[in-house]
This record gives C-alpha cells, sequence and structure tokens, in this order.
C-alpha cells in the first residue's frame, strides 16, 4: 500500500484500522498474532476485539476454553458463539455446566449466547448467565426440564429473545413453558417438528406479548400459522414464515393487524395455492402499518412481481431476492 507516494506496511496504520483487521482473524490467528511485537499484543489485548468471539470454527477443549475465558473474554465480551460437538463418533469434551456458571460469573456483560450443535441434556437451565438478552439453540439436545411452566419463573429474567433451530426435543408443552421467561418478546421457531397447530395456538395465546415472531422450516401450514398470530397476537410487529401451504385467504388473516411492520415470506415451497403479486398487494395495503415486505427465495427475482409491488406499495419497502445458498442456520 502506498500512503503519499511511499510504501506503508502494517506497522504504519493507525490502531483503529489495525483493530479492525484483526476483528475478522479466527480467535486462535488472533492469539497467534499477539506474539508479533509489543504493538499487537496491546491492541489484541483491547477490550473492543473481544466483544464479540465465535468458537464453533474449533473443537475447543476445555483447558483452552478456560483460559480463553480468564485471559481474553471475562467482562470485554457481550457474544459468544460456541458448539459442543454432537457429531457421530466426536470425542470432543461436551459443554460443561461448570464451564456456562463461570461465563455467568466471568462475563457480567454478555448479553448473546449461540450454542451449536451440542448435548445439554445434563445442564441444568440454572447454570446459563442470567444477564442473558439473546439465546440461540442450533441443532441442539436439551433437557425436558428447560422450558416447563412449572420451572422458577426468575431464571434468565432479562431473556428478551430465543432462537430454537432444530431443537429435537421441543414440543407443545414447552412452546407454553416460555412464558416463564417474562421479558420474551421474540421467538424463532425452526424445524420444530414437534408442533402442532393445536399447540402453537395454545401457546401463542399464552404468548399474546410477543413482538417478533417467525416460524421456519416446520411442519406446520403457513395458513395455520397466520390464523394462530391474527387469533393471538395483536401486538405482532415482525412476522417470517416459510410459505408452504399458505393461500391468498390464509395471507388475508393479517388484514388490519394493528402493529404490523415487517412481513417476510420465504420459499421455495411454492404451491399452485400461493397467493399471486395482485393478492399479496391487496392483503398488504390492509395492513395499517406494514413499512417492510420480503419475498425470498419464491422465483420471482426481476420479474413483473417486484414492480407490482413496489408500485402498490409506495410507503413500503419492497424487497425482493433469491433464497441465499444453504448453512446450517440460513433462515435465522
Amino acid at each position: 500500500m502506498r500512503v503519499g507516494g511511499v510504501m506503508a506496511t502494517l506497522s504504519d496504520l493507525p490502531d483503529s484500522v489495525l483493530l479492525e483487521i484483526f476483528s475478522y482473524l479466527p480467535v486462535r490467528d488472533r492469539i497467534r498474532i499477539s506474539r508479533v511485537c509489543h504493538r499487537w499484543k496491546r491492541l489484541v489485548d483491547d477490550r473492543w476485539l473481544w466483544r464479540h468471539v465465535d468458537l464453533t470454527l474449533y473443537t475447543m477443549r476445555p483447558k483452552v476454553m478456560w483460559h480463553l475465558l480468564r485471559r481474553y473474554m471475562a467482562s470485554r465480551l457481550h457474544s459468544l458463539r460456541m458448539g459442543g460437538y454432537l457429531f457421530s463418533g466426536s470425542k470432543a469434551p461436551q459443554l460443561s455446566p461448570a464451564l456456562l456458571r463461570a461465563l455467568g460469573q466471568k462475563c457480567p456483560n454478555l448479553q448473546r449466547l449461540c450454542l451449536h450443535v451440542a448435548d445439554l441434556t445434563l445442564v441444568p437451565i440454572t447454570s446459563l448467565p442470567p444477564t442473558l438478552r439473546t439465546l440461540e439453540l442450533h441443532s441442539c439436545e436439551i433437557s425436558l426440564a428447560w422450558l416447563l411452566r412449572e420451572q422458577d419463573p426468575s431464571v434468565l429474567p432479562h431473556l428478551e429473545r430465543i432462537v430454537l433451530d432444530r431443537v429435537p426435543a421441543f414440543h407443545d408443552e414447552h412452546l407454553q413453558g416460555l412464558t416463564r421467561f417474562r421479558a420474551l418478546r421474540s421467538l424463532v421457531l425452526g424445524g420444530t417438528y414437534r408442533i402442532t397447530e393445536t399447540g402453537l395456538d395454545a401457546g401463542l395465546q399464552e404468548l399474546s406479548y410477543l413482538q417478533w415472531l417467525e416460524v421456519l422450516g416446520c411442519t406446520l401450514s403457513a395458513d395455520s400459522t397466520l390464523r394462530a398470530i391474527s387469533r393471538r397476537l395483536q401486538e405482532v410487529r415482525k412476522i417470517r414464515l416459510t410459505v408452504g401451504g399458505l393461500s391468498a385467504s390464509g395471507l388475508a388473516v393479517l388484514e388490519g393487524m394493528p402493529a404490523l411492520e415487517s412481513l417476510c415470506l420465504l420459499g421455495p415451497l411454492v404451491t399452485p395455492e400461493m397467493p399471486t403479486a395482485t393478492e399479496i398487494l391487496s392483503s398488504c395495503l390492509a395492513m395499517p402499518k406494514l413499512k417492510v415486505l420480503e419475498l425470498q427465495g419464491l422465483g420471482w427475482e426481476g420479474q413483473e412481481a417486484e414492480k407490482i409491488l413496489s408500485k402498490g406499495l409506495p410507503h413500503c419497502m419492497v424487497i425482493v431476492r433469491a433464497r441465499p445458498k444453504e448453512t446450517m442456520d440460513w433462515w435465522i
């Protein structure tokens, strides 16, 4: 790189730029570069660099995890992604109650915890850091006692958002048990195949204060999901759902929803009953506060549908795009 006609090196960059570069490095590489020089060691120790940590790239041994916790994360940490390695044949250690309790004790600013492929069946929910505002569980096994209604309602008092992505044990009774988290306002159900139409309706009745709901890749039809939402969630502001089983009459139940601001419909399960762009427009015009309409993976990219919707909804942001490439949690 040249600055003023002179070839510049990394040493010539200001601390703020180097920190930005270091933030893109995996954790292991951050620690390695701290040995380059005193300046880089000081930067790697910077509190800003350790606010958000992703450990899902590694098979993290307990000794290493405890070292990271004591040496680098501690009070700096705001969000953490980590895994417990449920893959068949893996000999990697599982997440322990002691480690999760230590997170809560040593990381008082931790607000978001994302657990991937973890066996949590022997981990009590009381081990989780009490400061959490967001808890994401991706392909995890959990104890049946985690989300039962009769459990202590004082656990996770600040929890506002739960993501349940392919959690096999989750069923109707657990959905109603989410009422124990009194601050909960956002819920994502992804691939929760044990939830029934009756269970969803009863659960949402108990969770009538939800403001954000996503139902993605489940066995429920979109129409039955929307009927439950329209009956139970009068305060909902954002809805995301896959379109399997969606019809024009099903979408119409959202007409008149008083608080709905954002609606996202995701493919690719498009059926002959799928509403046309004109029918979607008609329903959206009857949603008084709608500001964002997103249609993703419906095969309409670059076609007349986007023109119809954009023209008919001048005060609404209309987004029509392809479905993103598959990843483990593409819908989140």
